[in-house]
């Protein structure tokens, strides 16, 4: 197990890098581009949907491939290196993105390689967890850094929405003409993500080099990755638990994604309401990851993801069935508690189930187990709410998904620790 700063700054990279899809990909970025870029709303949300659902489909295909390639090179760190100046440098680019149609493209190809980037990056960091933490800790540095990485991203944007977007002033007297006090939030989120990501190269360790060459490197990789999936059976228990996940984070990512709409349309709720939802439904996840992380190391991961996946469910269907704001807002509160934790243990789960020769590789799968199926649940939920003509139909495909993983995971065995 690593010293305490090597973990704190290996969580310190959660704070830092969750400033990207928080500010870029969430928040701010992606609602400049279809309101002031694009020729139209609905052009422009289709154009981003095409450039971030193509940006999902590489990292679905060749996490395992990069994650292969590393097991085989031993060390992570400098692959993360390379990945964090990439998501910075494209993320830094972004902010020549005018409100012009003419930017269109510009934007896109930007918006595709940061995330590329940055989804990349998720791999070999996660990858290091088990090392830092070692097989009694997993779970606690898990949560503290999922933790971190909530209140980083919202961080970064309360000082994005009231120090540029909203101020009369934009801080260093960045100038409003040209959308510069939006663009200028690219500029922050890339400096965020730089200089907060700087602590885990200098003082986390990495795994040793095995000396191997890039080309070796490669073969041995993708030999490896070869001989995984044609004795996938080998590796039964994650196995099991990828599928189990590709259900459940379907239902949490399409909760994310819609969640604000759904507010804003059965509730009536404005967009600084849906914003204020939106900030106060990430605190409670970070503070659910933070104070599971404990329970994860005492009981498993297992437990912890069975019961967030059970009080989610519950909570889902009630936040589906209140008429009342006020009432949303106490469920919804509530059902921010257990997203954390479902997330945080699933890393820690992850990390238990991985041979520590493969765990690079593994966590390349685990991302490609994120990102295979992530279209599914949107898509769910705007048939259904078609169909019905009501939100609140949407809203329970996302039910169907959080039961479907649940029943796929209870079968599941985690390792004794």
């Amino acid at each position: 197990m690593a010293g305490k700063r090597a973990i704190f700054s290996w969580c310190l990279y959660d704070w830092a890098n969750s400033a990207y899809p928080t500010v870029v990909t969430t928040f701010v970025f992606g609602a400049y581009f279809t309101t002031a870029v694009a020729e139209t709303p609905e052009s422009g949300a289709e154009a981003w949907g095409y450039a971030v659902g193509f940006a999902g489909l590489m990292v679905a295909l060749f996490s395992p491939v990069l994650g292969a390639i590393a097991d085989q090179g031993g060390r992570r760190k400098p692959w993360l290196a390379v990945l964090t100046l990439a998501c910075v440098a494209t993320t830094t680019l972004l902010w020549y993105t005018r409100p012009d149609s003419a930017d269109i493209m510009w934007a896109l190809v930007f918006v595709m390689l940061s995330s590329i980037a940055f989804e990349f990056g998720l791999v070999f960091y996660n990858a290091m967890l088990p090392d830092l933490a070692g097989p009694d800790r997993v779970g606690r540095v898990s949560g503290w850094g999922w933790a971190l990485g909530y209140a980083g991203g919202l961080a970064c944007l309360v000082i994005a929405l009231f120090g540029f977007v909203k101020a009369e002033t934009p801080l260093f007297g960045i100038p409003t003409e040209d959308a510069g006090h939006v663009r200028a939030v690219m500029l922050l989120a890339a400096a965020w993500f730089a200089l907060f990501a700087l602590p885990l190269f200098l003082f986390a360790p990495d795994r040793p080099s095995t000396g191997h060459g890039a080309a070796r490197a490669v073969r041995e990789g993708l030999a490896t990755l070869r001989a995984t999936i044609r004795d996938i059976r080998k590796y039964d228990s994650i196995l099991r638990f990828l599928v189990a996940r590709m259900f459940y984070a379907d239902g949490l990512v399409t909760l994310f994604a819609v969640g604000g709409i759904y507010a804003a349309g059965t509730f009536g709720m404005d967009f600084g309401e849906v914003v204020q939802f939106g900030i106060a439904l990430n605190l409670m996840a970070g503070l659910g990851a933070l104070a599971f992380a404990w329970v994860d190391d005492w009981l498993g991961a297992k437990p912890v993801i069975v019961v967030s996946l059970i009080a989610l469910i519950g909570l889902g269907a009630a936040a589906i069935v209140v008429e009342s704001k006020t009432a949303f807002w106490i469920i919804g509160m509530a059902l921010g508690v257990f997203v954390g934790p479902s997330q945080s243990a699933s890393r820690s789960m992850m990390a238990r189930l991985a041979p520590e020769n493969l765990r690079t590789e593994m966590f390349g799968l685990y991302a490609l187990s994120g990102r295979a199926t992530s279209f599914m649940g949107p898509i769910a939920f705007g048939f259904a709410t078609g169909l019905f003509d009501s939100q609140r139909a949407g809203m329970a495909t996302i039910l169907v998904f959080l039961v479907g993983g649940l029943l796929l995971l209870i079968p599941v065995q985690e390792p004794r620790h």
